[in-house]
């Protein structure tokens, strides 16, 4: 009987190592509840106990098995206090710690020195203080950022224990003393700048630039000398040769050969331009792609401390620059002014980040400009979340619209994915593609200008009316005339530089987007024979023939009762394109014209509108036949 109870007890002790084996790390699990139980975030997490942490928790990574929890990264959550002892110092196989950007206090807990397996830890950007911690448990330690914060005293000489210590960053604090020889053969980014530090830098440090000890009372004379430049090699001078008279066929030959050598050169030059500027985008999606451009797998990637991601207020973002140079990433598409990506970040949110070319304006100018983007609020205008300026970087941070845009759904391959617009969207995408626009134009004091309106930056909001993109791209870039292109389309006949468009040039390329949502049709779009065909063009022929019928689009043809809201719009979308710009509506006109087609919320948005300081003045339909029109 007590040999039956002994291998009773074994195996019920088996069952329960094999359950917890397949299941996920339940002490972890407990360990983390605790952790969010005593230091509640202001921006809730879906951390719950009925739900599987491996997988489905904000800022939680479980190791393949989902045995264990080897990575935390929750930067700018809203974390304020001290951190409770006894929580995350439990999760035993824990390698990546990130609390970033929060507003915690207090010490670093003792009790994190049994986190053995440590190896990379992000705290910059909080308020800690006290003395740094001893770091002789860390023996893993990769990368070590705890810049921005207030800590104290000298820097510990156990940092030299870190053999594999890749990168330090503790600028922007408190620390006195002189610094360590820290001889550490595997360090390639160190930052140790706006400190209280003294003394003079020690030979192993000598390698890294002044500014990462600038902001000290720091000896730089033993620091080496640039080196000097090359010498120009002494060419000795050619005796002159005795000149003789060329044939007029060798003059010819050379004539014709020089002729094809710069032709071929020209082409080889801009082949090789449009290669680079292909290879940079792809070199660029690839830094987004996750893991490639991470600081665990690039520390020697050194960020400039002024060049940060800029957040505008209200934003409840919560990531930096290396969050988005870790995302996963794939090109969604290729514009006049730039490259869009579609970012997910490792907490599973989704944005847009534009990458702009050719910016023609300074760093000031650009900030300028961004702050006067980036406080427009309305729900028909995509809004700027973010933005990045660096020498050799331009980014914009969008939100993400899983719909994709206008002219996706119009001009997409027919099939399962791609969207059917029918005319009550259609309308709704309109008025308020149009209420944007309008916006737009009473903003920065009546002067702003979208300069780019096509329907590839109009996207569907959450409510179906069209939400417009890309605001005030046109006035920085240094892209004059657009290209002859199918955007060539949405261009006013008046507009010679994208840099100089004015309101009436978005009120004539809102009025081709109008007649690609009555049309179906590109803007500018071959026939069978290859002929090219110019929207705006074409249905002023068609118009003048009377056949008013064949101007609207094939599927729109089988909804009954709406011919007559049709020829309504298609009444609008000509006013809008009329050759001469002071002959068109303004688009707070566009709006009660759309608004009188049918009553779609009209009454209330305009309410709204008017408290916002956008009015619009009574107006009459157009005539059906503009003056002036092509």
């Amino acid at each position: 009987m007590e040999f039956l109870a002994v291998l009773s007890s074994i195996s019920l002790l088996l069952c329960l190592v094999l359950w917890q084996g397949s299941g996920e790390p339940v002490e972890d699990k407990e360990a983390l509840l605790e952790f969010v139980s005593k230091f509640p975030p202001s921006r809730p997490l879906n951390w719950n106990e009925s739900s599987p942490m491996c997988g489905s928790w904000t800022g939680v990574t479980c190791n393949e098995a989902k045995s264990k929890v080897i990575a935390i990264r929750l930067p700018g959550v809203g974390f304020h206090g001290t951190i409770p002892p006894d929580t995350i110092s439990r999760l035993s196989a824990l390698q990546t710690l990130s609390l970033r950007s929060n507003v915690i206090t207090g010490q670093i807990p003792s009790d994190f020195s049994n986190l053995k397996n440590l190896s990379f830890l992000y705290l910059q950007f909080n308020n800690l203080s006290g003395p740094l911690p001893d770091f002789s448990a860390w023996k893993n330690l990769t990368v070590v950022n705890f810049s921005n914060n207030h800590f104290n005293g000298t820097i510990p000489a156990s940092l030299t224990n870190l053999t594999q210590l890749a990168s330090l960053n503790l600028a922007n604090n408190s620390l006195s003393g002189e610094i360590p020889d820290l001889k550490l053969s595997r360090l390639q980014v160190l930052n140790l700048s706006n400190n209280d530090l003294r003394g003079s830098v020690p030979k192993s440090l000598l390698r890294f630039p002044e500014s990462a000890f600038s902001g000290n009372n720091i000896s730089f004379g033993s620091f080496p000398a640039d080196s000097p430049a090359p010498q120009l090699a002494y060419v000795p001078a050619l005796k002159p040769r005795k000149r003789e008279r060329l044939s007029e066929t060798a003059l010819l030959g050379i004539v014709v050969a020089a002729g094809v050598l710069g032709f071929v050169a020209f082409v080889s030059l801009i082949f090789v331009c449009c290669s680079r500027r292909g290879d940079e985008d792809e070199a660029f999606s690839g830094k987004l792609h996750k893991g490639e451009m991470s600081p665990e797998k690039a520390v020697s990637r050194n960020q400039d401390a002024n060049n940060k991601l800029v957040f505008f207020e209200g934003c409840n973002y919560a990531f930096d620059l290396e969050d988005l140079l870790r995302a996963s990433a794939e090109v969604l598409g290729k514009g006049t002014f730039g490259t869009a990506y579609k970012a997910i970040l490792e907490d599973a949110t989704t944005v847009v980040v534009k990458r702009l070319k050719e910016v023609a304006v300074g760093k000031k100018d650009f900030e300028q400009h961004m702050e006067i983007v980036g406080s427009l609020k309305h729900e028909n205008v995509v809004e700027l979340k973010a933005y990045y300026y660096s020498k050799d970087e331009k980014l914009m941070v969008y939100d993400y619209y899983s719909q994709g845009s206008i002219s996706s759904m119009l001009h997409g391959k027919r099939g399962e994915e791609r969207m059917s617009l029918d005319w009550d969207t259609r309308l709704k995408i309109a008025l308020g593609a149009a209420r944007g626009i309008a916006r737009i134009h009473v903003e920065n004091g009546g002067k702003l200008v979208h300069g780019n309106i096509k329907s590839s930056n109009i996207f569907l909001n959450t409510k179906q009316y069209g939400c417009v993109s890309d605001l005030g791209l046109a006035t920085i870039s240094s892209s004059l005339a657009l290209p002859i292109s199918r955007a060539a389309g949405y261009r006013a006949p008046e507009v010679t530089d994208t840099r100089k468009a004015a309101q009436p040039s978005d009120v004539y390329s809102f009025g081709v987007v109008l007649l690609e949502l009555l049309t179906g049709k590109s803007p500018i779009h071959t026939t069978g024979g290859d002929e090219i065909i110019h929207l705006v063009r074409w249905v002023h022929s068609v118009v003048r023939e009377e056949w008013t019928a064949e101007v609207f689009d094939l599927e729109l043809m089988r909804y009954p009762n709406i011919e007559e809201e049709m020829v309504e719009m298609l009444q609008i979308a000509m006013s809008c394109v009329v050759r001469m710009p002071d002959q068109r509506p303004k688009m707070s006109e566009v709006v009660k014209m759309i608004e009188s087609v049918r009553q779609i919320d009209a009454e209330t948005h305009s309410s709204s509108e008017n408290q916002a300081g956008l009015k619009f003045s009574p107006s009459t339909p157009p005539s059906y036949f503009p003056r002036g029109s092509e």
